[in-house]
């Protein structure tokens, strides 16, 4: 399965960038990555094999066409007339890694509880980077369960910051 991931994020980034489109298709493919994750009603419209294959274009035009291009619309159609909407979500991710590395940095997935502005974004790629000594791109996902503050991952590099984790390092101290 990580072979075929590899391989589908491996032609949309050659098409993304021979288009000179690359940074665009791998943010929208992003957000169109964690709609998917996000609600279990559209997984299974479109991994449901009854559904014709032009109503699944539909869903995704519907999802992704007021924000995305023409392209990144055409690729994710690509991916789920595959059959591939459960690995999408890991494609996307290799996808994202791929696009930082051939920008000279690295992928950093920061979870906090609410949406963060591009400030803030801006903001935590410098740190994130000067944490890591090398260039951050950051992909900010929003996750309830992060009661506050955030939670980084740059490679295996894990900063959690999130209110859950202070509140186990007190409780940790405390018995101490």
């Amino acid at each position: 399965m990580t072979d075929r991931i590899e391989g589908y994020a491996a032609a949309v980034f050659e098409l993304a960038r021979a288009e000179g489109d690359l940074s665009r298709v791998e943010r929208e493919f992003f957000e169109i990555a964690k709609a998917i994750e996000s609600s279990d009603e559209l997984r299974e419209k479109l991994a449901d094999p009854g559904l014709p294959a032009e109503r699944k274009q539909r869903i995704i035009h519907e999802l992704a066409g007021g924000f995305a291009s023409a392209l990144t619309v055409n690729l994710v159609g690509f991916v789920v007339s595959q059959g591939r909407i459960s690995e999408f979500p890991a494609i996307a991710q290799r996808l994202a890694q791929q696009a930082a590395r051939e920008a000279g940095g690295e992928l950093a997935e920061v979870r906090s509880a609410i949406p963060l502005d591009d400030a803030t974004i801006e903001r935590l790629a410098a740190a994130l980077g000067k944490a890591v000594g090398r260039h951050v791109v950051v992909r900010a996902i929003v996750d309830p369960s992060v009661i506050g503050g955030i939670v980084a991952r740059v490679g295996d590099t894990v900063i959690d910051g999130s209110v859950q984790s202070r509140l186990k390092s007190l409780r940790a101290a405390m018995k101490n």
